[in-house]
């Protein structure tokens, strides 16, 4: 396998979430809904009202669904969920797209949608249970059943909320599974997006939410190591009349940082798949010496890459007002960037670069290629992205980033920096990523539970 043969344990010391039969229970209920709603013919056409799901606490019929959910968030709790929403949650969904969807537009949506809004309160009380260490009942939980509870009637209508609705679902999903559960939690909503047409260049929020699930699904293809591609097919990214070849001139000509952020994802989604289809060839093209299709793929692919790298717009290009920061006092190199789409997508870049080189056909000299060709320069340059940019988004996006690079570092002062860094992303974000500091430790040759 190209990225490591590690297990997957108990993911988070602390939280029991994964293990609740109740959540088992519920994201299989959710899963089979989505994937029946993909299978059925409904959804090639516009669906008929229906009426909204039923709120948690019984109120009249007759009063209308805005009014019903002004009660839904009347308590101070259910408040605080929703600010965590609009300061924390929302900017993570939107940090490839500058018209920031799911900040400025989803609320507005959730306030006459019971699946969004109970979606919305739901992903915002688990970030604050994961941030906060919290045991025992969980409110995220109750309020998931209920989004998926009033989602049933309504997946045939297309409404984008519903779109919206069911990503964000799978977000909170990806925040209590297990890793070696990732791939369950997205094949529903791949199902979806596939069965309506839906692509990196539909538009609007339907544009957003693609590109939110497509993060996702590249992150399960990495901790896949080699043994799976992404989830919903590349065919499937692009619109339908598009391929893969003419795919630069397509992102180039949107001409905006956000979209050429996206652009790095489908690079890195590709790379992930190269890996997956040369795995799966016959043994003796394996040591990468005579097969001529997947040399010509990889030069191929290389190239994109780097035309990538080379044809940045400024806002994706680091600043230059310093050329490092002797107070950070890391091992690491000082890379800062403005925006939240140039944290992640040239980690990306980096990160698709080391994949590549991993599986370098034996007739490319890697010191030919210069300073590119160098794996621990891109890991290093991973590493101090994260260091430097603390927009909490992007460090949730670089766990696994962090884990291609780490596996390549050497020194101890590294070691422990890495790993101090990995506890810092849980800590302020709540998203799991000790494990992936665990799985290093390994690597490295201490002990899964070394204090470093």
């Amino acid at each position: 396998m190209i990225l490591g043969a590690e297990g997957f344990p108990n993911f988070s010391a602390y939280d029991e979430y994964s293990d609740d039969p109740r959540f088992l229970e519920s994201q299989r209920e959710f899963r089979d809904l989505l994937l029946t709603s993909a299978q059925s013919l409904a959804p090639t056409r516009v669906g008929s009202p229906v009426n909204p799901g039923t709120p948690t606490s019984p109120l009249p019929a007759t009063l209308p669904a805005a009014s019903i959910i002004r009660q839904i968030i009347s308590t101070r709790e259910r408040v605080i969920w929703l600010r965590k929403y609009i300061d924390e949650v929302a900017p993570w969904l939107d940090m490839f797209d500058e018209q920031q969807h799911f900040t400025t537009k989803v609320p507005i949506l959730a306030q006459s949608s019971f699946p969004l809004v109970y979606a919305i309160l739901a992903i915002s009380a688990r970030q604050i249970e994961r941030e906060k260490k919290l045991h025992g009942d969980h409110d995220s939980l109750q309020l998931y059943q209920e989004s998926i509870r009033s989602l049933t009637p309504q997946l045939l209508t297309r409404d984008p909320n519903i779109m919206a609705t069911c990503v964000i679902l799978c977000v909170m999903e990806m925040m209590s599974a297990s890793p070696s559960n990732w791939r369950r939690h997205l094949d529903g909503c791949a199902a979806l997006l596939s069965s309506h047409s839906i692509n990196g260049f539909s538009g609007g929020l339907l544009q957003a939410v693609f590109w939110c699930y497509a993060r996702m699904d590249l992150c399960a293809a990495i901790i896949s190591a080699g043994e799976e591609s992404v989830v919903l097919p590349l065919d499937n990214w692009l619109p339908p009349d598009k391929r893969p070849e003419n795919a630069f001139y397509l992102f180039h000509a949107h001409s905006s940082g956000d979209m050429w952020a996206n652009y790095a994802v489908y690079l890195a989604a590709r790379v992930c798949n190269l890996i997956w289809t040369h795995a799966s060839e016959p043994l003796q093209y394996l040591d990468n010496t005579d097969d001529e299709p997947f040399i010509h793929s990889w030069h191929k692919l290389w190239s994109e890459v780097q035309d990538w790298c080379h044809n940045r717009p400024p806002e994706l290009l680091p600043l230059q007002f310093v050329e490092g920061d002797d107070s950070q006092n890391s091992p690491f190199p000082f890379i800062l960037y403005a925006a939240a789409c140039a944290i992640s997508s040239n980690q990306l870049y980096h990160t698709a670069c080391l994949l590549l080189l991993d599986i370098c056909p034996q007739s490319i000299n890697p010191t030919e290629l210069g300073q590119i060709g160098s794996k621990i320069w891109h890991a290093k340059r991973i590493c101090g992205i994260s260091v430097t940019n603390e927009h909490h988004g992007c460090l949730n996006n670089a766990i696994q980033p962090l884990w291609v690079a780490g596996k390549l570092l050497s020194h101890p002062v590294e070691h422990k920096a890495l790993v101090e860094l990995i506890c810092t992303i849980e800590a302020k974000t709540g998203w799991a990523g000790k494990w992936r500091a665990a799985d290093l430790k390994e690597v490295w040759g201490y002990d899964r539970d070394a204090q470093l």
